[in-house]
């Protein structure tokens, strides 16, 4: 493990053998790595190397390895050749971590739409500014495709749901593109019973003329419509939730699981 500083297996000797142990053991690859002492791909070692390292056990090295792995730091080989090293990242794996942890807090639905909403129209501006010609193929292969689902509003929910994503990938921003990716599993729905054609064919117009500025490179007006139409579905969201940006969060949840939300 190349951890720089000399006196970090002394500072965790003095944890105690216990829990705490592990937990500083983690603590310290965790800093050497938000310090660029570890990049992706640095072997750490085996379990054998980090508990003589460390001067713990090998049950106290077991522990911190597991905990490392579970967090996504470092990637576990077992057998010859084995050994812990530092992952190369994927946020998108953790979105759906951070959006039942979201839930369990119980945010409300306006709190999630307001986050929702500074994501989309940031995204919509940078997706104006830095979409390449492979972004907008793919922004207008959806709009086709949803063209062809307005008689299936279950597809075409979905296809709303994929537009949104493609518009924030086309910002090539892979924090914006991960914070979306959480939100939407807590605010979009499989089923959006509230939707009819009418709304479809509404939501397909602003859609395509998203697509269109992003195309022209106008990123005031990418960010000013992204904005306005998120402040639409919010409006209709709260008012689905009692009316109350306050709503309370366990009937937000129950709503969410009985007909699902007015989101395209």
């Amino acid at each position: 493990m190349r951890l720089t500083s000399g006196n970090i297996a002394a500072r965790v000797m003095f944890a105690g053998r216990s829990s705490s142990l592990s937990a500083q053991v983690v603590a310290e690859v965790r800093d050497a790595l938000f310090a660029k002492r570890l990049k992706p791909g640095d072997f750490l070692g085996t379990e054998k190397d980090i508990a003589a390292r460390f001067n713990a056990s090998r049950i106290v090295a077991r522990d911190a390895l597991r905990t490392l792995e579970a967090l996504g730091i470092v990637e576990i080989r077992m057998g010859k050749g084995g050994g812990a090293r530092i992952a190369h990242g994927n946020p998108r794996l953790f979105a759906e971590a951070l959006a039942v942890q979201l839930d369990l807090t119980g945010v409300s639905a306006a709190e999630i739409m307001d986050a929702q909403r500074a994501i989309e129209t940031l995204g919509a501006e940078l997706a104006a500014e830095n979409a390449n010609a492979e972004d907008v193929a793919k922004l207008r292969r959806l709009l086709q495709e949803a063209e062809a689902a307005i008689g299936d509003l279950d597809e075409f929910t979905r296809l709303s749901h994929d537009f949104h994503l493609a518009v924030a990938e086309a910002s090539h921003n892979r924090v914006l593109i991960v914070q979306l990716i959480s939100l939407e599993h807590v605010s979009w729905p499989r089923r959006n019973v509230t939707a009819t054609p009418r709304l479809a064919r509404h939501i397909l117009e602003i859609h395509t003329k998203l697509a269109d500025l992003i195309e022209l490179r106008d990123p005031s007006s990418a960010r000013a419509l992204m904005d306005d139409h998120v402040k639409m579905i919010r409006a209709r969201r709260v008012a689905e939730h009692g009316g109350s940006p306050r709503a309370s969060a366990g009937r937000g949840r129950a709503k969410r699981r009985s007909n699902g939300h007015a989101m395209c």
